[in-house]
């Protein structure tokens, strides 16, 4: 049984790492994806640990894989990874908490962190360095972006997917909700 539990957990986190790279990818494409204002359709899944613990690499991995098509090079790869497994943990940690019977904290720590960290990223390269304005600003544009996916795209999709987990097997749990 343990053998069957560690491959469901690599097999999620490696559809959902997937999954995350190639809705990054055509965030991309619309040139969403990178930089102060980003709106990364893959970020409305940053609420999946409330789900499934395998969520958790499986955001980091996938936005590693996504960095590496940042301008920013290897510090993206650094400070988004960081932010986005660090929301990650925070996610999983708030996962039961909820306003009648909606998860509203679930998308909130990925909004906060990316703002922080991705904002210092953003802000330690600007030609100026680190200025308090310059840091608040760019905080405030990648929350601002963050905040719009994963609360209009992300909530939804926890709410669909709390549904779903209701009535089946979804992400193994045997149709209870996840602990």
């Amino acid at each position: 049984m343990k053998t069957t539990t560690n491959i469901r957990f690599l097999v999620q986190a490696a559809m959902i790492a997937a999954l995350y790279t190639v809705l990054t990818l055509v965030a991309a494409a619309l040139n969403w994806a990178y930089g102060p204002v980003q709106f990364r359709f893959s970020e409305a899944m940053t609420v999946l640990p409330m789900f499934t613990p395998a969520a958790i690499p499986g955001l980091a991995i996938g936005c590693f894989l996504s960095n590496l098509w940042s301008s920013m090079g290897a510090m993206d790869m650094v400070f988004g990874t960081l932010a986005t497994l660090t929301a990650a943990l925070a996610t999983r940690a708030v996962r039961n908490v909820r306003v009648k019977g909606i998860p509203v904290l679930a998308p909130l720590p990925p909004v906060l962190f990316n703002a922080l960290i991705v904002g210092l990223e953003i802000t330690l390269v600007s030609p100026g360095g680190f200025l308090w304005p310059a840091f608040l600003a760019n905080a405030l544009s990648v929350g601002a972006g963050q905040l719009v996916v994963c609360y209009a795209l992300g909530l939804p999709l926890a709410v669909l997917l709390d549904r779903l987990n209701q009535n089946n097997r979804l992400f193994g749990l045997d149709g209870a909700r996840p602990r």
